[in-house]
């Protein structure tokens, strides 16, 4: 890894303790914000009310548990498998700038899904493995191509790859739209990245690879930890590096594929959450993983909260939110850290 998380110095266990506990809190207030708010606000009282009471004749109720609440489940699942997938990509890769949306992963998803779906070959079970395996092909070429030359599978020549290949997909997501825009229009918000109006039962069907993603993420920790230090630390330490990149990556795709499916493709999560949680916590992946599953959930649930608010009863894409607030923010992380 650079030096971009290395000039600050860790955390020792209690701070560590300290910034799990207060991502926590946030990610709480942030949940009861969520259902709180939105074109029509609910007073406190009704909403502790809808969750303990539930009486589906009153509108109020209806909105948070039959809207709000699988809205709010969405954002916390999706949230934590972008931060997850991003942070692991960052420790194998050893590449700061690597996360889904920059080396393409969730655009090649994001046109698998939309293929099949536009062309009437996937179903509702079959929906992730279309993902997966755009995520698969998109993570194999950027790799491939970042890989060609005498000096191999650099960081910067990952990330320009990823930069050609997510261009390469672009255009052909728009001629494809062209071709046959009957069946893309449909997914127009989609391709935005949006958790409005999101089916449960594709969540239902992409929650299984989810929980796969997330438990295979927390028993690479330890051994990302010593990558994330070095190829030669890891390789002295009697780490197989090669079938250490090969578990990431699947677990990655999972993580991945399973959340665009959901939501669509939505940005800058995978790539600033890692950063945010490594100034705190160092480059221990014991602590980054689980802490990037909180503070990613927090991330997309405020910004859906801002998608909703900021131009009620209207709404903005929840990608665009996250791309907008994301940009900046990763310039501030990168501004402070490399003072």
């Amino acid at each position: 890894m650079t030096s971009l998380v290395a000039k600050r110095p860790a955390a020792g266990r209690v701070g560590r303790l300290g910034a799990g506990a207060l991502a926590l809190v946030v990610l709480l207030l942030l949940a009861f914000a969520h259902l709180e708010l939105g074109a029509r606000d609910v007073p406190l009282a009704t909403l502790v009310e809808a969750l303990m009471a539930y009486n589906p004749e009153q509108f109020e109720h209806f909105i948070i548990r039959e809207m709000r609440l699988p809205r709010l489940l969405i954002a916390l699942v999706v949230g934590a498998a972008l931060a997850v997938a991003g942070a692991l990509m960052q420790g194998v890769t050893l590449n700061p700038l690597a996360a889904p949306d920059i080396l393409g992963v969730n655009l090649g998803a994001s046109l698998a899904v939309v293929l099949a779906t536009a062309f009437g070959l996937g179903s509702l079970e079959t929906l992730p493995w279309f993902a997966f395996s755009g995520a698969l092909f998109t993570s194999l070429l950027v790799y491939l191509i970042g890989s060609l030359g005498r000096s191999g599978a650099t960081p910067l020549k990952l990330t320009l790859a990823g930069v050609a290949v997510s261009a390469f997909l672009g255009a052909m997501m728009s001629a494809g739209h062209l071709l046959h825009e009957a069946g893309f229009e449909r997914l127009r918000v989609w391709l935005a990245g949006t958790l409005a109006g999101r089916d449960l039962d594709v969540f239902a069907a992409a929650l299984p690879y989810l929980v796969v993603g997330f438990v295979l993420a927390l028993l690479l920790a330890r051994q990302v930890t010593a990558l994330a230090l070095g190829a030669d630390v890891a390789r002295g330490l009697g780490i197989h590096t090669a079938r250490l990149r090969v578990l990431a990556l699947g677990c990655v795709v999972l993580l991945c594929g399973a959340a665009v499916t959901v939501t669509g493709p939505i940005g800058f999560i995978g790539l600033v959450v890692p950063h945010m949680v490594r100034t705190f916590v160092g480059l221990d992946y014991r602590w980054v993983v689980p802490l990037s599953a909180l503070v990613g959930a927090a991330v997309l649930t405020a910004a859906d909260i801002v998608a909703r608010v900021l131009l009620a009863p209207q709404e903005l894409a929840t990608g665009i939110v996250t791309a907008l607030v994301g940009a900046p923010i990763f310039v501030a992380l990168v501004r402070w850290q490399v003072r």
